[in-house]
């Protein structure tokens, strides 16, 4: 108890401790009690966040800043207007069709494992595969239902609708014009003297908001080029496909390896044991390589100095506590950790070496 009594006494006597501490705090109690009424605050507030990144590039390289951030903040507008009228539309019709064929895609599955089965018996017994697919056919029964009420309901219901198409795009707009006034305000809360706070935001600015706008231009990119690829080799739900390709990112090396199923079980339950079948794996498999050995890298040089466990952890975390937003935040969360946990102990490192002198 002694132990733990003088580390409480040394860590919290630092003042810049306990202001850091308490700004975290804070915004973890914000968010988590009031976060549900400030959704549409809060979706502004991350959007202008990650435009913030491209204004500044375009100023940097000698635009002016007004002109700058119309450039920007219109073409937000344009990429919204396309997603909600190109994209959410047939990805909804999508899922309600690839939901009815999910009986007669896992038959057909059913059916080419029965007939590998009858082939090699001593590999799995006829009723371990029926058991397998009718387990598997009642998961689709309960979550598909679900999934489709999810985006008749959350997406298209007129209120969130109607809320996210005019509120979040102009308060977008005011966040950005109004940055440094808001700063500005926000920082008359807080003591003068907060270097420790300083230290941890510049970093959360630069690691955390670098990797988020490098994220969303990676969904895109791979987002984009699968569609492309899908329709060229006129594979079916390839909206939905696509987009859940442009996700498979969000989750490093677990997305790409989840997404391969339903790749590969639309393209057999389309071709069969054909060669096209093989040429949408392939494809897949090529998109995968090309962002896992090219697009990342270059996106994410030096962004994020995270080990592999710790990114891991993170997503499990995050995840748990606040769903697919908690995933996707989940590596630009880990980053403000560590950033927190990097700045206390240089604290306390710097404290240390001034009482011992």
């Amino acid at each position: 108890m002694n132990m733990i009594s003088e580390w409480f006494h040394r860590t919290f006597s630092d003042s810049q401790v306990v202001i850091l501490v308490a700004a975290l705090l804070a915004t973890l109690l914000l968010v988590t009690l009031f976060g549900g009424m400030l959704a549409p605050a809060i979706a502004a507030v991350v959007i202008a966040f990650l435009l913030d990144g491209p204004i500044d590039w375009l100023v940097r390289r000698g635009a002016r800043p007004m002109l700058a951030f119309l450039a920007v903040y219109i073409g937000f507008l344009l990429i919204a207007l396309i997603v909600l009228l190109a994209v959410i539309p047939p990805l909804v019709q999508q899922i309600a069709q690839f939901i009815n064929d999910t009986p007669a895609i896992i038959s057909s599955v059913q059916r080419a494992l029965l007939d590998l089965q009858g082939r090699f018996p001593e590999l799995i017994s006829e009723d371990q595969v029926r058991a397998w697919f009718a387990s598997l056919g009642n998961e689709f029964a309960n979550v598909g239902p679900q999934i489709l009420q999810y985006f008749s309901a959350g997406l298209t219901g007129a209120i969130t609708v109607a809320v996210y198409m005019v509120l979040v795009p102009v308060m977008v707009f005011f966040f950005l014009k109004d940055k440094d006034v808001i700063l500005d305000w926000i920082a008359n809360f807080l003591p003068q003297d907060k270097m420790l706070l300083d230290q941890v935001w510049r970093e959360v600015v630069e690691r955390a908001g670098d990797y988020a706008r490098g994220k969303i231009y990676e969904i895109l990119i791979v987002g984009f080029a699968a569609f492309i690829a899908y329709q060229f080799l006129d594979l079916r739900y390839a909206t939905l496909l696509a987009v859940a390709t442009g996700l498979s990112v969000v989750v490093p090396y677990f997305g790409a390896a989840v997404v391969t199923l339903p790749v590969a079980l639309v393209a057999y339950f389309q071709w069969g044991a054909a060669p096209e079948t093989v040429w949408a794996i392939t494809v897949y498999l090529i998109l995968q390589a090309f962002d896992g050995n090219l697009l990342a890298p270059l996106l994410f040089s030096e962004v994020v100095k995270l080990h592999p466990n710790a990114i891991i952890l993170a997503i499990l975390v995050f995840g748990g506590l606040w769903g697919l937003w908690g995933v996707f935040f989940a590596i630009p969360l880990a980053t403000v950790a560590n950033a927190v946990i990097r700045a206390w102990r240089e604290r306390s490192a710097a404290n240390k070496a001034t009482a011992i002198k």
